[in-house]
């Protein structure tokens, strides 16, 4: 339980980092107890969905050396913004999506996904599991 804890807490300062680094064009809006809500939505979305679609997506991945993978979590990131627009802990937006999809929100989902790595990464070298 502790584990989830942190986890969550986690995710959701990787959450407040991304945005903070990339505004305007990744935002969140909102109270800070709402970045907890993304994070358990985000935690749900990487636990669930994302070995589907990885498992789906194997024969790509191997074609294209693992690179389609930056694709997929801006995806995952995507759904994630338009789950949390669904449940409204707090408006969180990728470059106006939710709800204007174009190649910008895209565009700003691979590199949001790219941050939010580089940063969870950083995190977990600093919070012990």
């Amino acid at each position: 339980m502790r584990g989830f804890i942190l986890g969550t807490l986690a995710t959701a300062l990787a959450f407040a980092a991304m945005t903070f680094l990339l505004k305007p064009n990744i935002e969140y809006t909102g109270e800070p107890l709402g970045l907890i809500v993304i994070a358990l939505i985000a935690g749900v979305v990487n636990g669930l969905i994302k070995p589907v679609v990885k498992l789906l997506s194997l024969p790509i991945r191997l074609a294209t050396l693992g690179l389609v993978s930056f694709l997929i979590n801006a995806g995952l990131l995507l759904l994630v913004a338009w789950l949390a627009d669904k449940i409204e802990p707090g408006k969180f937006a990728i470059a106006g999506f939710p709800p204007d999809f174009s190649v910008e929100a895209i565009a700003w989902a691979v590199v949001g996904s790219i941050v939010l790595s580089i940063i969870s990464t950083i995190i977990g070298l600093v919070v012990p599991d």
